[in-house]
């Protein structure tokens, strides 16, 4: 896998190259590119690139100093696009949602469009049902608790934490993915900590969020309907809040719609970018 140092630290990528228009995207905690793995195989013609940004899920652990808050790791992705050279982007969120706080910074004119898949907004930093989660990672040994926690089959897929994040089951085979270096690592559960109690307080989210109403570019918001992580009105204020926001719902999923409804997805995030002159590069056969 590639690997890009950064200056908050070495962060791995995946590309799936070409000449199409490039799509960068962002994942949730503590999940890694393969959030993803359903989705980015539906969309030829497209140049997908997917960071594992610091969320826990990462293989290299960041510098000490690294700012884990929801814009800091935003500004992060905002230097990934930068060095990595991808010019004008379309970026694509699941789950965790500070990612669109980039567009209020410098970095953030190389965002051509933006895709928000049910993901945290506004005030909702970190979701209701995970915020004990982050009560825990604030403890002393907390994170090596909940990293144990989550073997326990019972505990994993409880409709109250991941188990909810999907109404078709994440395998264990990728939730083990996403928490083995968080399990091994003691620099990783630092990093996991910093990032889930980074956000700050109601009034400097609200705040953000106001901000982003001078980024007038296209942006879809794709909401599920059966989401007990993110609010259902949270879509169609998210829409609401950028000038050239659009809603679409999409029914029989959880957080995750790029684990249960990855065609739908595909389809509908195609349309958006053909209706906003984003065309694919296919080759003739």
């Amino acid at each position: 896998m590639p690997r890009i140092t950064l200056s908050c630290g070495p962060i791995d990528y995946e590309d799936t190259g070409g000449e199409g228009p490039v799509l960068v995207f962002g994942h949730g905690l503590p999940m890694n590119e393969t959030q993803w793995r359903k989705v980015v195989p539906l969309l030829d013609g497209y140049r997908c690139v997917l960071p594992t940004l610091p969320m826990g899920g990462h293989r290299q652990p960041m510098h000490p100093d690294a700012d884990l808050s929801p814009r800091g790791v935003a500004r992060l992705v905002g230097e990934f696009i930068e060095r990595l050279g991808l010019g004008q982007v379309t970026l694509v969120l699941n789950d965790w949602g500070g990612g669109q706080f980039l567009v209020s910074e410098e970095p953030g004119r190389h965002i051509a469009r933006l895709v928000l898949v049910a993901c945290e907004a506004f005030d909702n930093f970190p979701p209701g049902p995970a915020r004990a989660m982050a009560q825990m990672c604030r403890v002393p040994g907390g994170v090596w608790f909940l990293t144990r926690l989550m073997r326990v089959p019972a505990i994993r897929h409880s409709r109250g934490g991941y188990g909810g994040m999907s109404l078709r089951g994440v395998p264990d085979e990728i939730m083990d993915d996403w928490f083995a270096p968080a399990t091994r690592s003691r620099a990783i559960r630092r990093d996991f900590a910093k990032f889930a109690t980074g956000a700050p307080g109601r009034r400097t989210l609200l705040a953000w969020s106001e901000r982003l109403r001078d980024f007038d570019r296209p942006v879809l918001v794709v909401w599920a309907t059966e989401d007990r992580m993110m609010p259902r009105e949270h879509g169609r204020r998210l829409a609401e809040l950028y000038p050239q926001g659009r809603l679409i719902e999409i029914a029989d999923s959880s957080t995750l719609i790029p684990e249960d409804q990855p065609e739908r997805l595909a389809q509908v995030l195609t349309d958006f970018l053909i209706q906003t002159g984003a065309e694919p590069v296919r080759h003739a056969s």
